[in-house]
C-alpha cells in the first residue's frame, strides 16, 4: 500500500509539472511579443554595421554638453532601455540630459578583422566628432558601460581635448585579480586558437560560457522561479524581457576580441599605462577631465577589485567613485537603479555638463 501511495504521489507531482510546461510554453509565446528598447530615438549617424542614435528629448531645455553612451561589444545596449519603468536612458533624459548611443550592430563573416582601433580610434570617433558638430560643443560626456567603460577609459586618454566629462559604470580596468570568475575564466583562455579558428567568435559560444560562470543560478533556478510564477503576468513580463536579451548575443570580430583578451585581460596592459592602439600610448596621465567610476559591490563579472583601481591611476583632481549594493545588471534594471543610481549620477553629472563661457560664445 505504501509503494501504491508514493507512486500516486509521484505521478501527481509529474502531471502537475507536465501541465505547467504546458501552460508555459502558451505564456511565452503570448509574450515573444514584448517590445524592448521602446525610448524613441533617431538613426542620425551610419558607420558600415554600427549607428548613432539620438533619442527624442523629454524636457524643454537639455544640458547644454551632449552625453554619448559607449555599451559592450557582448549583448546588446537596450538592457539600458529594458521597459519604461527600467531604463537607465530614459532617466537620463528625464534629468535633463542630451543623449546619443552608439549601437554596434552585429559582424558578419567579412568583418572577422575589425580591430580595437577601427572601434575605439574609427567608429567611436567619428561618432564624438559628429554629435561636437551637431551640438556646436567642443567636448561631450563620455558614459561607459562594462567593455563600453573601458573603451571609453583608452578614447580618454587618446584624445581628452574632446572628452569633457567620464562616466564609467561596471567597467573592467585592472584584470590582476582572482575575484570574478570572468578574470579567471580569461586569463586561462587560449585567444590565438579560438580566433585562429573561428574568425568571428561567435556569440552564443560567449553566452553559454558565460552561464557556466554560475550554472546553477543562471541555468536551472531561474526556470523553477519561472514555473513557479507563471500567474504572476509582470514576473513573466520581465523574464521574457531579460531572457531576450540574454540570448540576443551579437558574435565577436575577431582581431578586436583577441586584443582585448590577450593585452587588457590577460595582461592587464591598460592598468599598467603600458597599452599601445593603432601605435598611440594610451597614457592614463591624460585623463584630467571630472571622472565619476561607478562599480556594483555584487558584481560577479566585473568585480570593484577590477574597477576601483582606475580612479586611483588616473590624475584627475575632479574623480569620484560610487559603489552600490547590487550587481553587474541590477545596477541598471533593479528598483535601486532607480530610485539611487541613476539620481545620483544625474547629480554629479549636471553641474559639470555646462558649457565654458568661451565655448557658450563661439556657440551663438
Amino acid at each position: 500500500m505504501e509503494e501504491k501511495s508514493e507512486t500516486t504521489t509521484m505521478m501527481g507531482l509529474a502531471a502537475r509539472l507536465y501541465e505547467k510546461f504546458k501552460k508555459s510554453i502558451d505564456v511565452l509565446s503570448r509574450a515573444s511579443k514584448i517590445d524592448v528598447g521602446t525610448t524613441p530615438a533617431d538613426v542620425v549617424h551610419r558607420m558600415d554595421k554600427a549607428t548613432l542614435l539620438h533619442y527624442h528629448p523629454t524636457v524643454k531645455e537639455t544640458a547644454p554638453v551632449p552625453i554619448l553612451v559607449i555599451y559592450a561589444l557582448v549583448n546588446r545596449y537596450y538592457m539600458l532601455d529594458l521597459q519604461p519603468d527600467r531604463s537607465m536612458i530614459k532617466n537620463l533624459l528625464n534629468a535633463g540630459f542630451d543623449v546619443y548611443l552608439l549601437d554596434w550592430g552585429y559582424p558578419e563573416r567579412g568583418d572577422r578583422f575589425l580591430t580595437l582601433e577601427d572601434y575605439i580610434m574609427g567608429y567611436m570617433d567619428e561618432s564624438v566628432d559628429f554629435i561636437r558638430n551637431q551640438s556646436g560643443t567642443n567636448s561631450i560626456t563620455l558614459f561607459g558601460i562594462c567593455q563600453g567603460g573601458t573603451f571609453c577609459i583608452i578614447y580618454s586618454a587618446l584624445y581628452p581635448e574632446k572628452v569633457k566629462n567620464l562616466v564609467t559604470v561596471v567597467s573592467p580596468f585592472d584584470t590582476d585579480t582572482d575575484e570574478g570568475l570572468l578574470n579567471v575564466w580569461s586569463k586561462s583562455m587560449n585567444v590565438d586558437k579560438l580566433v585562429d579558428i573561428m574568425g568571428n567568435v561567435s556569440g552564443d559560444f560567449l553566452n553559454f560560457a558565460f552561464l557556466l560562470l554560475n550554472p546553477f543560478r543562471l541555468m536551472f533556478h531561474k526556470y523553477v522561479d519561472f514555473l513557479e510564477n507563471l500567474e504572476d503576468e509582470n514576473f513573466v513580463t520581465n523574464f521574457v524581457r531579460m531572457e531576450r536579451w540574454i540570448f540576443d548575443s551579437p558574435d565577436q570580430a575577431g582581431e578586436a576580441f583577441r586584443k582585448f583578451i590577450k593585452e587588457i585581460y590577460q595582461q592587464n596592459l591598460l592598468a599598467k599605462n603600458r597599452f599601445y592602439l593603432g601605435g598611440k600610448h594610451v597614457d592614463l596621465n591624460k585623463i584630467k577631465m571630472p571622472v565619476l567610476n561607478v562599480f556594483a559591490e555584487f558584481d560577479h563579472l566585473v568585480p570593484p577589485s577590477s574597477s576601483r583601481p582606475f580612479t586611483e591611476a588616473i590624475p584627475s583632481k575632479d574623480k569620484q567613485m560610487l559603489s552600490f549594493n547590487t550587481g553587474h545588471i541590477g545596477i541598471f534594471v533593479g528598483s535601486r537603479s532607480q530610485k539611487e543610481v541613476c539620481p545620483k549620477i544625474a547629480e554629479w553629472l549636471k553641474p559639470r555638463s555646462q558649457i565654458a563661457p568661451r565655448e557658450s560664445e563661439k556657440k551663438r
